[in-house]
């Protein structure tokens, strides 16, 4: 029997999910690759994916000759090709191979100042060891699945095509059918109301126990058209969108993965290099909000202290006040944009400076 023990509570960062198999614990990672050639037998959609708040992202982050940025989310290769047009040098990191082959067939023109890095963005200071990058000059975390991941059928992400219930980046040990067909209602119902916010995940939960004893799950179309018929169809939203969100967050553990890069982040950047995160849900969100707002606040003040004392973990200058939302016209060309809020920050030169 698969458990789902929660919470697991990380210091300024609210509380991640995580499984637990008899034996010992499995945390799902990223970075594990598959079809390392990054071709598909079957024929799937060209890779494709439209970038979020790209004209807010280069005025952030201001690529130019002589700077080293990271694209942590490479996708589609569409923010990294901005960065590159304006000069820079770009490692464009991503755990999915088609992305990779995508993007160094789409920058090849580029030549050596780009390089397509396989590996996650939680490892960022590992892959920056490896490859001896020194410190960037800016880095971009996209924390949207890109476009192409969310239409094809066959990677398991949407309710629209139907495919197996899969939703691993990459060869992580549990897959969506996982959960749902080995978790108890208790642990769903937590699992699609943590990660989801989804208001009916007892509902949900109590209907996904019993159809499984019929039949289990096997593919998206069979998990998504149930809840659609459980809660009925209410305006544009589908009605397992926050469900399959809370269960591709697990599988491949997502806030976990961002908070081992939060944690790494400064270290990264050189004095006065730039951070600049794309969030997509409110959980995401509210961590980055208060990972940047922790981390530059010049100082500290608590009610029991008879004045405010220095921020001895001050490390950033905060950039961005509220998280800068896309345009009315981008959204009307991008639907998908709708939610993303873009947060900066900016390392600072010392850890005295104003």
């Amino acid at each position: 029997m698969m458990t789902l023990t929660h919470p697991i509570p990380f210091p300024g960062f609210g509380a991640l999910v995580r499984l637990a198999f008899p034996g010992g614990r499995v945390t799902p990672r990223l970075c594990v690759e598959s079809n390392p050639d990054g071709t598909d037998d079957e024929g799937i959609l060209p890779f494709y994916h439209q970038s979020i708040l790209l004209d807010e992202v280069v005025e952030a982050l201001v690529p130019g000759p002589g700077k080293l940025i990271a694209d942590g989310t490479l996708g589609g290769g569409g923010h990294t090709e901005a960065f590159l047009r304006a000069g820079a040098t770009v490692k464009g990191i991503d755990r999915d191979p088609e992305a990779r082959v995508h993007a160094s067939q789409r920058l090849a023109s580029f030549g050596n100042r780009f390089e397509a890095v396989a590996g996650c963005f939680s490892e960022m200071s590992e892959l920056a060891r490896q490859g001896n990058w020194g410190g960037l000059d800016g880095i971009l975390l996209d924390l949207g699945v890109s476009s192409h991941q969310l239409d094809e059928g066959g990677r398991g992400f949407s309710f629209r095509q139907d495919g197996p219930l899969d939703m691993r980046m990459g060869n992580t040990v549990v897959t969506a059918a996982d959960l749902v067909n080995g978790l108890d209602e208790a642990r769903l119902r937590q699992l699609f109301w943590d990660l989801g916010e989804e208001r009916s995940s007892r509902k949900i939960a109590a209907w996904i126990v019993a159809a499984r004893a019929r039949q289990p799950f096997k593919t998206t179309l069979q998990l998504a058209d149930g809840i659609a018929s459980l809660l009925g169809r209410r305006g544009r939203t589908h009605p397992a969108t926050k469900v399959f969100q809370a269960l591709r967050m697990e599988v491949n553990d997502e806030l976990g993965e961002l908070h081992r890069f939060l944690n790494e982040a400064p270290g990264l950047l050189k004095p006065g290099g730039r951070l600049a995160i794309i969030t997509f849900h409110s959980l995401e969100d509210r961590m980055v909000k208060q990972a940047f707002r922790e981390a530059s606040l010049a100082q500290l003040d608590r009610p029991e202290w008879p004045a405010p004392r220095p921020n001895p973990a001050r490390v950033y200058r905060l950039l961005t006040r509220k998280g800068v939302a896309p345009s009315a016209e981008e959204i009307a060309r991008n639907p998908r944009s709708r939610s993303s809020r873009l947060r900066v920050v900016e390392r600072l030169e010392s850890l005295s400076a104003p």
